[in-house]
């Protein structure tokens, strides 16, 4: 894909969802960071049917520990590893009480340090709650990265570092969220709807399969 390509890539996601958003639900930057460690090889729509319950009853570190973890593995029972997800959630929260005053950290390394918090959770904080052009590269973004030609890596490390290098400037806090979804809802893993795909002509497979008509 060419540096042309990829404006005209990221300005045609840019006009149809001008201000794209998470798909988790939450009200504050804890919420956001336990949802996201709680979505790890789990979907959002059954992160989001636990946490409606979870969150009204605990959504706070305190209020979690408080909970403890056999209750709180009764709201998240439903997303899978929720017992091992139960034990990061609840460590993590000692260590914000215990170390940063029970706030989130904004810094990767203190992300990162936190139990069940990797990379791409700890990428997904800092550009949803602190505003960061960070590239969370899950299986849909590794998957657009390399389909389309954008970012191409075999890694989602070197994915992530090739989108980093690649997206413009201007769309780079948004561009998680319009790959993502790209990736969620057109570009699928086994039937990806490149016939309704908006940004198509800008897609090395799309084109490939063009000519190939």
């Amino acid at each position: 894909m060419t540096p042309a390509q990829i404006e005209t890539f990221f300005a045609t996601l840019a006009a149809a969802n001008p201000q794209p958003a998470s798909e988790l639900e939450y009200t504050s930057v804890f919420e956001l960071l336990a949802a996201v460690l709680l979505s790890a090889q789990a979907t959002d729509v059954s992160v989001n049917k636990a946490t409606r319950r979870l969150f009204p009853v605990a959504n706070t570190p305190q209020a979690l520990l408080a909970l403890g973890h056999d209750a709180l593995c009764e709201h998240i029972r439903t997303i899978g590893l929720y017992r091992n997800k139960a034990k990061h959630l609840l460590q993590t929260c000692r260590i914000l009480i215990d170390q940063h005053g029970g706030e989130v950290p904004r810094s990767r390394e203190a992300l990162e340090a936190l139990p069940g918090v990797g990379r791409k959770t700890a990428n997904v904080v800092l550009n949803v709650a602190f505003g960061e052009p960070t590239m969370a590269v899950d299986t849909h973004l590794f998957r657009v990265g390399n389909r389309t030609g954008l970012a191409p890596g075999r890694t989602p490390l070197a994915v992530e570092m090739q989108l980093l290098q690649r997206v413009p400037e201007r769309y780079r806090v948004e561009a998680h969220h319009w790959l993502i979804l790209h990736g969620r809802y057109v570009c699928t893993a086994r039937s990806p709807q490149c016939s309704a795909c908006s940004v198509r002509a800008c897609c090395d497979t799309g084109r490939q399969g063009q000519r190939s008509k």
